[in-house]
């Protein structure tokens, strides 16, 4: 058999990676969206504007789709843990298993009950309780990634557990300490401010397109401006509790925060900031960088002083301290290349995004026509639909590529979590075959979005009847069960 240099370790990763990625494209979206139409239906109630209420409707269908193609995706990324990496769940299912045994029995279940209840519901009840509804969906939704970040926390920063003597496996003794873990708390807010940027940019993105066609202007300039809104003040969040995280991480998980910053050797007391750098990670040295004095330090401590570990420091550190259980031939250095541009790629987009909502609402004042004549700058706003994106899967990488060499920092390595019974060869059928069923479903995805857009708002009421449709039903009458 041709030998194609592959391995089970990293057909693994890449599978999990992969799915992980694409999973992660749609469930920040689906929050977001359930926000921002939340705001916009919460507004129909007040103001008894109908354009509102046709508002919450028509992204309320992006949002449908988003969930759909999420709750697939996390189905399959479930799977993972016992295809793949049994032994990772053999050692942490004590742990892994409570969070995600309430997501799916409380968070998901509220999330999912109201959704169907919001759906179908559209003038059955009154507005302020039918919009009671789609916030319960976005409190579900929001509460399930609470429980999975939890899980996903004492992967990062293990609390509230002892190691069973007997079988070797971490133990629950702390469920408090195990939901007040200092990482989930810096990384929730985070993530949440994120999932309301990537909706807000989203919906901007998409009526940027429109306007350049003069399509609806009425209705796509009033969904511009409720995005911008929600979108300026999420992302003003989102910077300042991504400065708390990456704070959190000088001390926390030194080594990712140093691949952050580019750092091989221990900063002097100037902090010179590097903007761009050149690398050679095979001889652990930076071979060129532009710096710019006392930044680093003004990030890191909020003060013109102070010093930050380098990644060769640190990875001695790291062998005093692991050798004994681990041996002194594991490498500790994380990929620096990949955190760095993250980091940058992730920091850059959040002044972007705040500087795009503060000119788009200049642009787009009330009584004005100026947005409709700054073409140049509806094609940078819809081209940035994609950039939320982007910057979500940089956040990713940073938070899950910092952590190498562990799965559980300081307790699991990832090679001793791959599962003992799989092959290359089943390893690599599946890679294709949920490669290939991503990018269907990405493309449906797509596919769909683009005709809703194309469709425009007044092509057919959520309720489920065309506009030219007069005649209201009751799908729990008699009739509605009658078949002949």
């Amino acid at each position: 058999m041709l030998n194609l240099g592959l391995d089970i370790l990293g057909l693994a990763r890449f599978q999990f990676g992969m799915t992980t990625v694409f999973h992660f494209f749609f469930v920040p979206f689906s929050i977001g969206l359930a926000f921002v139409v939340a705001v916009m239906e919460t507004m129909y109630a007040i103001k008894g504007d109908e354009d509102y209420k046709k508002m919450a409707q028509f992204w309320g269908k992006m949002f449908l789709y988003s969930f759909a193609v999420g709750v697939v995706t996390g189905i399959i990324q479930e799977f993972q843990f016992g295809m793949n990496w049994s032994e990772y769940s053999r050692f942490m299912g004590d742990i892994f298993g409570a969070p995600l045994a309430i997501e799916a029995l409380a968070a998901f279940f509220l999330e999912s009950t109201f959704i169907g209840m919001w759906m179908f519901t559209w003038g059955r009840f009154n507005k302020w309780v039918h919009t009671l509804f789609i916030w319960l969906v976005m409190f579900g939704s929001s509460l399930s990634a609470l429980w999975i970040l939890a899980a996903n926390s004492f992967m990062q920063n293990p609390l509230g557990y002892i190691i069973n003597q007997q079988t070797g496996h971490v133990q629950m003794v702390s469920f408090g300490k195990v939901i007040g873990n200092p990482q989930l708390w810096n990384e929730f807010p985070h993530v949440i401010f994120g999932a309301f940027v990537t909706a807000a940019f989203v919906i901007a993105g998409c009526c940027a397109w429109r306007l350049l066609k003069k399509d609806h202007v009425d209705f796509y300039r009033k969904s511009l401006n409720v995005a911008l809104v929600i979108g300026l003040i999420f992302s003003l969040g989102s910077i300042a509790t991504g400065d708390l995280q990456s704070r959190y991480l000088i001390n926390n998980q030194p080594m990712k925060f140093a691949a952050m910053e580019g750092l091989y050797k221990n900063s002097t007391n100037k902090g010179e900031w590097a903007a761009v750098s050149g690398f050679n990670t095979k001889q652990h040295k930076t071979t060129w960088s532009v710096d710019v004095p006392y930044v680093l330090n003004l990030l890191s401590y909020h003060k013109t002083t102070g010093t930050v570990k380098g990644m060769n420091q640190i990875n001695k550190d790291m062998h005093a301290k692991y050798d004994r259980k681990f041996g002194s031939d594991m490498n500790y250095y994380v990929p620096t290349k990949t955190l760095f541009w993250s980091f940058r790629i992730m920091s850059g987009a959040g002044a972007l995004f705040a500087l795009l909502a503060i000119v788009g609402l200049i642009f787009n004042r009330k009584r004005s026509q100026l947005i409709m004549k700054q073409r140049w700058f509806l094609y940078i706003m819809g081209l940035c639909l994609w950039l939320p994106f982007v910057v979500n899967t940089a956040g990713w990488f940073i938070t899950e590529f910092g952590r190498y060499p562990w799965i559980v920092y300081g307790l699991l390595t990832i090679a001793d979590a791959v599962s003992p019974n799989v092959s290359v060869a089943s390893l690599l059928t599946t890679n294709i075959v949920y490669f290939a069923m991503f990018a269907i479903m990405g493309l449906i995805m797509i596919i769909l979005c683009h005709r809703t857009l194309k469709a425009g708002p007044d092509a057919e009421n959520t309720d489920g009847y065309s506009a030219g449709d007069t005649k209201e039903l009751d799908p729990y009458s008699k009739g509605a069960f009658n078949h002949d």
